[in-house]
């Protein structure tokens, strides 16, 4: 089975959407996937998130980036996120010090999509064993 590790370090709406969409394509494929959750992007998984949404350097605000996400009938990032997990195997990972930058000391300050706190290491080692490696 071929298996894909992504390396997940922006909480940027598009970007987080855009991961779910290669999720759906992975599961789609019956690939086995993980994500690591780094640096910014650890906000995002937060419960309650204290954090607004925001966009990278696109050219949409986040109210315009979510109302064409609508039109075209495009899940959002959290639920491309559910249903791939529903989907496939899909493992979702904080990296430690992401977590606790973020505001989160243990897994069940994050929302329940998350498998497992882990260290930049096991990420590094995902990544030299997988088929494919994305950095977002």
């Amino acid at each position: 089975m071929t298996k894909m590790v992504i390396g997940l370090s922006s909480c940027s709406i598009d970007k987080l959407t855009g991961v779910g969409v290669m999720l759906s394509g992975a599961a789609a494929d019956d690939m086995d996937v993980e994500v690591f959750v780094l640096v910014n992007a650890a906000r995002a998984f937060l419960k309650n998130n204290p954090a607004e949404e925001f966009m990278s350097d696109t050219c949409l605000t986040v109210a315009e980036f979510k109302s064409a996400c609508e039109k075209v009938s495009t899940p959002s990032w959290l639920q491309f996120f559910e249903m791939t997990k529903e989907m496939t195997n899909i493992k979702i990972n904080i990296c430690s010090l992401a977590g606790k930058l973020a505001g989160g000391e243990k897994k069940e300050d994050f929302i329940d999509l998350v498998d497992d706190f882990c260290g930049i290491g096991e990420y590094l080692d995902s990544a030299k064993e997988a088929d494919i490696h994305i950095s977002v």
